[in-house]
């Protein structure tokens, strides 16, 4: 067979895809006695369109599943998709415009499971024409039944341990979102803020000045904090001060948090601004003020600012220190603010029950874990190493959102009694069904648990879903599938999502096996727009190329060999150019061969000769 003069890489690849579909040459096969390798793939969540980023940090697993496999390797390559939370209704809100809240519950869940099918169609189209080499026999959602049930064993499984605790305290919480988030879900932006020094007067009319870029908080202010080491305030520890404008008198204490280079070295304490408040308000048992609602506007705690929105009080706040002569000082500041990374909204902290796993009284054993694998670039574990170490809160995992695995329990409306779930009844909405038993109180009366839990309490166990972990085949015939594939020989991931995808994996296989779910954890970098412009987003419209644009006009080999240019754990800059230059490099690779055809048919021909 003689090659084509010119190289058409489309016809050529939309062949090979097919054939290899067709063939199932990428099957597992789980009766073969070749050693397995195994990948827990990363399932894409449900936000948006894919984009090169995602290009990028797929490609390079699926260069070591070749590799395997052309080392004779049985190897197991899945895909799954993130689907069952907060990025998926927000998708959702965003592509109709609407706030959840306009929707019933039942029909928003509908629309949910039908834009994420929809989006899965798109991703998987993709995911071939890049060809990646995924067993497509082995796909899950994070929604099915099947994750459902897993995940709700998990949660039944932590509750009865003692590693699952509800409690009504201060949770971290999104007013745009309107729903609890965990410590991983947050992400620090640098802006420009306001700060204005105020004037909190003593009873002997001297004063201590504080500055503050939240002047709306000062209705919850319930203690103001100087350094024990200060001697600037070293007279006024103890005594009272007046809270500007709101007349509260609260006590001036002394903790050694207070940065005494910062500001003026006197700061107020509210209920609450930070999670440093939080710690001063557990440590010194102070008051609860709570000025702040869900939905972000000021409550009756803060009349007559009640229903204003944090910036409509703080405007209203500092206009009346202008005018009472409180204000001494005002100047712009470069100010690092937590926010929710799902949409940049500053984040407050609400006193709610919620539901935690607990993570602070293990952070020794979930570090030495981290130790247990090998990691690739190594210097990442130190990523894991600080994340662990600098843990201050519980995992919270209960979300008071509507798309989502639902917790499998009640209370009983007469003692508070919980109510798990059977294991035989799951997976379960409470809201849909009854406990299979009565209370120990002898009530039948209960009240179902409306939240739902948090998508990482769910795809933190992708190696137990994918390995269907709960498969109760004995058969000689049909082994196992997880004892299998399970410790998985390779986790890749990017980097972004050590504290969240990795961290929780390793946290549940701890939990319930005492195990690590993998042997490696390959990481990625960023597909990045380009010099200092940061990550691309797919849920902030993916980029200005588009993946099948790319792989259209130059091929998916050429696309393949730019994101495999640059080694694991390091961005790489999205360049068209680089994509451009490596078609180029196709078409010589072709023409080389073209030019060594003639040869190695003679060389055939002779060798077939020689044999003869």
């Amino acid at each position: 067979m003689t090659l084509p003069k010119k190289y058409n890489p489309h016809k050529a690849e939309l062949h090979w895809m097919s054939y290899w579909q067709s063939e199932g040459i990428y099957h597992f096969s789980p009766q073969s006695t070749a050693m397995v390798f195994s990948i827990d793939t990363p399932p894409p969540t449900v936000s948006g369109l894919l984009h090169l980023g995602h290009v990028y940090s797929y490609t390079h697993p699926d260069i070591v599943a070749r590799f395997w496999r052309m080392r004779g390797r049985n190897v197991f390559y899945p895909m799954g998709y993130d689907n069952n939370g907060l990025p998926t209704e927000r998708l959702l809100e965003k592509t109709l415009g609407m706030d959840i809240r306009e929707f019933g519950r039942e029909k928003f869940i509908q629309a949910c499971l039908d834009i994420s099918t929809e989006a899965q169609k798109e991703y998987e189209a993709l995911w071939k024409r890049l060809g990646l080499s995924v067993d497509w026999l082995y796909s899950y959602r994070t929604i099915e039944s099947e994750a459902q049930r897993i995940s709700q064993w998990s949660f039944i499984d932590l509750y009865r341990k003692g590693l699952v605790y509800r409690q009504e305290a201060p949770a971290i919480w999104c007013p745009e979102c309107h729903t609890s988030i965990a410590q991983a879900d947050l992400n620090d932006l640098e802006r420009e803020s306001l700060v204005s020094t105020v004037s909190f007067l003593l009873d002997d009319d001297s004063s201590v000045p504080i500055a503050t870029t939240r002047p709306e908080l000062l209705p919850a202010c319930v203690a103001v904090f100087v350094h024990p080491h200060d001697q600037r305030y070293a007279s006024v520890v103890g005594k009272q001060a007046r809270v500007p404008i709101f007349g509260m008198r609260v006590p001036v204490l002394s903790d050694e948090k207070v940065e005494p280079q910062k500001g003026t070295g006197a700061v107020m304490c509210c209920t609450f601004g930070d999670s440093t408040d939080v710690a001063w308000w557990c440590q010194y048992q102070l008051p609860l003020v709570e000025v702040i609602e869900k939905d972000g506007t000021m409550s009756q705690a803060a009349a007559p600012y009640r229903g204003s929105t944090i910036e409509q009080a703080r405007n209203a706040i500092l206009q009346v220190l202008f005018d009472e002569g409180l204000l001494i000082s005002q100047g712009r500041i470069s100010q690092s603010v937590r926010v929710h990374e799902r949409c940049d909204t500053p984040v407050e902290y609400i006193v709610a029950p919620q539901w935690f796993i607990s993570l602070i009284d293990h952070k020794e054993e979930l570090i030495e874990l981290g130790e247990r694998s090998a990691w690739h670039p190594e210097h990442m574990k130190n990523r894991y190493r600080n994340w662990v170490e600098h843990l201050s809160w519980d995992w919270c995992i209960s979300r008071q959102r509507y798309y989502g695995v639902p917790f499998p329990l009640w209370c009983c409306q007469d003692c508070g009694e919980v109510i798990l779930a059977g294991e035989e009844q799951l997976p379960i909405d409470p809201r849909q069904a009854e406990p299979a038993q009565s209370c120990k109180c002898g009530s039948m009366t209960f009240i179902p648990e409306v939240d739902v839990m948090d998508t990482w309490a769910t795809s933190s166990l992708s190696p137990q879903i994918v390995g269907d972990w709960q498969d109760q085949s004995t058969k000689e015939s049909s082994p196992r599938l997880y004892n299998q594939v399970c410790p998985f020989s390779l986790r890749p991931q990017a980097h972004e999502i050590i504290r969240t995808w990795a961290f929780y994996t390793l946290v549940k296989s701890y939990y319930h096996f005492n195990e690590i779910p993998w042997s490696n954890i390959l990481i990625s970098g960023w597909g990045v727009a380009g010099e200092g412009m940061g990550k691309i987003s797919k849920s902030r419209a993916g980029g200005s190329l588009p993946p099948l644009d790319m792989i259209q006009r130059y091929s998916a080999d050429a696309v393949r060999y730019w994101a495999s240019s640059t080694s694991p754990g390091r961005d790489s800059v999205i360049s068209e150019d680089k994509i451009k230059s490596a078609s180029r490099l196709l078409n010589k690779l072709w023409n080389v061969a073209r030019f060594a055809e003639p040869f190695l048919e003679n060389s055939t021909q002779h060798r077939a000769g020689t044999a003869r």
